[in-house]
């Protein structure tokens, strides 16, 4: 396949969003037979009754490379074993069911078992330590868990004293002598009846809770309904290009958002087939699954993407096509942190394809902003709203968030304005709470508007630019200067592998830009490169934007998404505790090919 032979599902951005109604789009759905919307339905129920059971819904790729299938008959078949379980432990509708597992196929039958029954599935990432479990457990009230023995022991058996809501603990690999009051997964599926009629499920009830990552703060639990599958498959319709007898990979973590809304859920309403690679990253395994396994849409991170372009060989061909045949790859979309332009550049050369980048968070549970597959590319362009999804820039007011003065905001038109990024609240997938905080949710939106807490602007065509994290934008001597930026012309110095860009305070100008760098292996981290950095840095930003220090290190702290997290580069620069900023997250090495969307703080 090629992106040549295939027209775009959306071949018109204006016409779309002139005739988009979300109502008429529910035609899109199945529908439950007495009435209703549930995710698991639509994610595996609606093609049995399509007559589309025989067809691949899993393509599972070992560690070892060996490849095996799962048809749409078979995960239905495995997902209804798991929700007569539920009803077997006693769990009751609505109650949580809590997932600690990688990408495999038994975690496709747990989501998909636990949304056919009705019960709230929460994923957690298995990069995560076992504080960061123990809180996400405790605050969600967790009754079941389904995970490995390893995940189990190293991280919940510890901690189990304190989580007294938790019943049953199920283990994929319990083994011949299994920890004490845990229950083996593999016996009771297997004594469960493999066929399951979805009961009748409101909309509005929910669905999935999924906490962010706490990159600025204590993690925050997003409560998501059923009416949330309309958004995942007409967002991955339109800004992911899916089409019919597409096969689809997404890179993403299955603890976070993005490897929920469109590693598992979306493709799945698609009935396209999703490839799931159990293995960790490197750049010879990925380039052969995108080979073997004619991948044709592939949505992945911008810190993969900068891994990737970092092993291409220097001085010769830098396309993995040489060795690797992509003829079949005709889409690339990327998530989880600005994508800077020269990731879209590199993709056209080294891929054959643009990288489209598309904007998101937790919070919208889909994809909100993105650059379609009919458009040009403008490299470092979040892209444009979805149809259905109405976005505007807000006046900010001195603490760099959108002022509200009696109850209302103010939008900015004139183009190049920078503002808070927000959207009109409505959209299905939009979430509905934060656990245990309504206040927090409350401040979460004025006058109409969510307000995402992201700094953009919005050029004549009404194209979006990402600044920074209002959080994050430094403010020095009148400047604002948005750290993504002055971060991704320093990876363009040749010299660079990675930085991280903080303001310092500063008595005259309140803050000064300072970069933290991590050289290339080859590269020795003295003064003669420091200088060669900045003054590069300067030609390229200007003298008011470039960082007027520099510090390099041998890693930078990361989440499992593979993004910096300057909180902790803050923190440590005045010397203040990292925890002071918040529960701090167990962090991603360099080498992390994990990904999500963006929570509040930009985070799949």
């Amino acid at each position: 396949m090629n992106s040549l032979w295939v027209s775009p599902v959306m071949p018109d951005y204006d016409s779309a969003r002139a005739t988009f109604s979300w109502r008429r789009e529910r035609s899109r759905l199945a529908g439950l037979p007495d009435g209703g919307v549930n995710i698991g339905y639509e994610a595996v129920d609606r093609h049995l009754r399509a007559g589309h059971g025989e067809h691949v819904a899993l393509c599972c790729v070992a560690r070892d490379g060996s490849v095996r299938t799962m048809t749409f008959a078979r995960l239905a078949a495995e997902s209804s074993r798991f929700a007569h379980v539920l009803g077997t432990l006693g769990l009751e509708r609505g109650e949580r069911v809590f997932t600690l597992l990688g990408r495999r196929s038994e975690l496709y039958a747990t989501v998909l078992g636990t949304l056919r029954a009705g019960r709230v599935l929460c994923p957690l990432s298995t990069g995560s330590g076992a504080e960061p479990v123990a809180l996400r457990m405790k605050a969600g009230n967790a009754r079941a868990l389904v995970t490995t023995r390893e995940q189990y022991e190293r991280k919940v058996a510890p901690i189990r004293s304190r989580l007294p809501h938790l019943r049953h603990v199920l283990l994929l690999d319990p083994g011949a002598d299994p920890p004490a009051d845990t229950l083996s997964f593999p016996a009771l599926t297997r004594a469960a009846p493999d066929e399951y009629t979805v009961a009748p499920t409101d909309p509005a009830e929910p669905a999935l809770l999924q906490f962010t990552s706490g990159t600025t703060g204590a993690p925050k639990g997003a409560i998501h309904e059923h009416e949330a599958v309309l958004a995942h498959h007409v967002t991955a319709a339109y800004a992911l290009d899916l089409h019919e007898g597409d096969v689809f990979w997404c890179t993403a973590d299955p603890g976070w958002v993005t490897g929920m809304s469109y590693g598992i859920i979306a493709p799945l309403t698609h009935g396209v087939t999703t490839v799931v690679d159990e293995g960790d990253f490197s750049p010879a395994r990925w380039y052969g699954i995108l080979a073997n396994q004619r991948v044709t849409v592939w949505y992945t991170t911008p810190a993969a993407l900068r891994m990737l372009m970092r092993a291409a060989p220097r001085g010769g061909d830098p396309s993995p096509a040489v060795r690797h045949d992509l003829s079949a790859l005709r889409f690339v979309a990327s998530a989880g942190e600005p994508l800077a332009a020269e990731a879209v550049l590199w993709g056209r050369e080294a891929l054959g394809v643009p990288v489209h980048d598309t904007w998101w968070q937790t919070e919208t549970g889909a994809v909100m902003i993105a650059n379609f597959a009919a458009d040009p590319v403008r490299p470092g362009s979040m892209g444009r709203p979805l149809p259905g999804v109405e976005a505007g820039v807000l006046a900010c007011g001195e603490d760099g968030r959108a002022a509200v003065t009696g109850g209302h905001v103010r939008v900015l038109r004139e183009p190049g304005a920078q503002g808070e990024l927000a959207l009109r609240a409505g959209w299905p997938s939009m979430f509905r709470g934060y656990l245990h905080e309504p206040h927090r949710y409350e401040a979460s939106f004025a006058d109409g508007w969510y307000l995402t807490g992201d700094l953009v602007s919005r050029d004549g065509d009404g194209w979006y630019w990402f600044v920074g994290r209002a959080d994050d934008v430094i403010r020095s001597a009148g400047h604002l200067i948005g750290p993504f930026e002055v971060e991704s012309v320093l990876r363009e110095h040749p010299a660079v592998a990675e930085a991280g860009v903080i303001g310092r305070p500063d008595r005259l100008a309140g803050a000064i830009v300072k970069a933290f760098v991590l050289p290339r292996p080859e590269c020795p981290p003295d003064p003669e490169l420091r200088r060669d950095v900045m003054a590069f840095a300067r030609r390229r930003l200007g003298p008011a934007v470039a960082p007027r220090e520099i510090e390099f290190v041998d890693d930078l702290p990361r989440t499992r998404g593979g993004k910096v997290m300057r909180r902790l580069l803050r923190a440590r620069e005045p010397g203040l505790p990292e925890g002071d900023l918040g529960t701090p997250e167990t962090t991603a090495p360099a080498g992390t090919a994990e990904t999500s969307g963006r929570p509040a703080e930009r985070e799949p």
